[in-house]
């Protein structure tokens, strides 16, 4: 079998007059993939393309080297954990998910072994044979995962899967979600919970506006964003002297005083200026007390791509296959 991939190549996605996703262009490989964006960017479209539950209505859409909207053999390789919560709530999770294994392919001895198997892993033992009506929000999320899971997907899809999730139950999620990746699995979390991406993965796809906006690490996605300046936060004891100590250096974007201990410093050459202000640090008596990047997050990151991509600009990775350096993503 062909490994697990997401290739997309100059796809639109439309209703009527509408084109929720427009001129898409990916390529992803195993790993953890984080997919982010404000509502109505279109990740949920993207999603139910590469799941095979919409066909696109121009360019391609390969998952595993083939069409998955039909496929038979290409959908026994996808796992989907839908954001809708529509559990059938008279069943038990044990009944519920043996009947999604079935489904998957799985003969009736093993979906039944497969299903218990994939409860256990995800906390639910004494669960899972009571009727869902009766289970939380957070368990109700990892039965919807265990029947994602169950049949050991290739290409993994979870659209929100943490949402409304107790700090047990999220930490389960992404524990088994990093097992499926260990395996070889290409697993795709679309999610508004910034700091559980960025601590599961540092491999985005930022979706705006129907168009992604960037692909790629964390790192090299913010270092292609040279017409943005690159904040550092200095709090030391004495912030003013060291401003006059940086002022004549070329390699300062800009100086701001946030309090009385607080510099920042502006750069569009961040490593450059890291050593500049290093340097200023080590020679003269400021008290440092910390050092800190407001922009080395996902968070902002992800809302300073998605300000663009509103504005109509991109990385200009939306105008090829691959993403930041090039290449594919794995």
């Amino acid at each position: 079998m062909s490994a697990p991939s997401i290739t997309a190549v100059r796809m639109t996605k439309s209703y009527g007059r509408v084109n929720a996703l427009q001129d898409i262009t990916l390529e992803l490989g195993p790993g953890i993939h984080g997919l982010l964006g404000p509502n109505g960017s279109g990740k949920s479209t993207l999603m139910g393309l590469v799941a095979g539950l919409l066909r696109p209505s121009h360019g391609e859409l390969r998952v595993c080297g083939r069409a998955p909207f039909g496929d038979r053999e290409t959908l026994a390789r996808i796992g989907v954990c839908p954001e809708a919560d529509a559990l059938p709530g008279e069943l038990s999770a044990r009944e519920f998910v043996t009947s999604m294994a079935r489904l998957s392919g799985l003969k009736a001895h093993a979906a039944a072994e497969a299903a218990t198997g994939s409860l256990r892993a995800l906390g639910l033992d004494d669960a899972m044979d009571r009727p869902m009506r009766e289970y939380s929000r957070g368990m109700r999320q990892r039965a919807k995962l265990a029947q994602a899971i169950v049949h050991e997907p290739d290409v993994l899809l979870l659209d929100e899967p943490l949402t409304g999730t107790d700090p047990t139950s999220r930490a389960t999620i992404l524990t088994e979600l990093r097992r499926h990746a260990s395996r070889g699995a290409l697993v795709v979390v679309s999610s508004h919970v910034l700091h559980e991406i960025e601590a599961l993965t540092d491999e985005l796809v930022l979706v705006a506006r129907g168009r992604i906006v960037a692909v790629g690490k964390v790192h090299d996605i913010r270092a292609m964003l040279d017409d943005h300046p690159h904040t550092l936060r200095v709090v030391c004891r004495a912030p003013r002297a060291l401003a006059a100590a940086l002022a004549g250096s070329d390699d300062i974007g800009g100086l701001r005083f946030v309090d009385d201990t607080t510099l920042e410093v502006d750069s569009f050459r961040p490593d450059v200026t890291y050593g500049v202000v290093a340097r200023a640090l080590t020679t003269g008596d400021f008290g440092l007390r910390a050092i800190t990047s407001p922009d080395a997050t996902v968070e902002a990151l992800f809302h300073w791509l998605v300000e663009r991509g509103n504005r109509g600009a991109g990385t200009g990775l939306d105008a090829g296959v691959g993403r930041a350096g090039g290449g594919s993503s794995r």
